[in-house]
């Protein structure tokens, strides 16, 4: 049975909610800041980061590869489409979108202060952040200007996406004028599976 580690509210959230998406026997194991700096954890993820899955002997790190796992293991939830080659390419664009461009901006606002002590350079860090997210959330929004879901079917990039924008509202990342990226997060909001997950990782409902 597959096990995964998680941190509330992370990225790895987006996996959790994946697993429960796929209708996965899985088992969930919930860390804090403490437990990652831990031996016992550092042994299966070097870095100190979540995600991690475990499938008996094999571990794996990185959220894309372990999307990619969660979709090649329980293939009934159908996570990267309809089986063509058009479909999984899509789901992984947005996937990539996510990884690549929307959290990597995140780590500016959350950690400005590793990269500098200087309060002008991590007040600098701060705003080009927040004016890379309104351009890349601009670009999810037309996606989803006809769809429900960003690839245009449910998808592996969509419980990413989502907890990007949980950081949205938390960090007060303005997407007020971004109507179809409103109206997708209120929907994921109320999912069956995000609600079921939140609960799991002891996360605050939404009101």
């Amino acid at each position: 049975m597959l096990k995964l580690y998680t941190m509330p509210g992370a990225c790895s959230t987006g996996c959790h909610i994946a697993l429960e998406w796929s209708k996965a026997e899985y088992d969930v194991e919930i860390v804090d800041q403490a437990s990652l700096k831990k031996e016992e954890f550092l042994t299966i993820s070097p870095s100190g980061q979540v995600p991690v899955l475990v499938d008996g002997k094999f571990v794996l790190t990185q959220n894309i590869a372990i999307m990619n796992y969660i979709v090649d293991s329980f293939s009934q939830g159908k996570l990267l489409g309809n089986g063509s080659k058009q479909e999984k390419a899509e789901a992984l664009r947005w996937l990539a979108l996510v990884n690549s461009d929307i959290h990597p901006a995140f780590r500016l606002i959350f950690g400005g202060q590793r990269i500098s002590s200087d309060q002008k350079i991590i007040e600098t860090l701060d705003s080009a952040a927040r004016k890379q997210l309104h351009r890349l959330y601009g670009e999810v929004d037309q996606q989803l200007a006809d769809k429900e879901w960003i690839a245009g079917f449910r998808s592996v990039a969509d419980p990413y996406l989502f907890m990007t924008l949980t950081w949205a509202q938390h960090l007060k990342v303005d997407i007020s004028d971004y109507n179809n990226l409103l109206k997708y997060y209120m929907r994921m909001q109320k999912d069956p599976g995000v609600v079921t997950v939140f609960k799991a990782e002891g996360l605050p409902s939404f009101g």
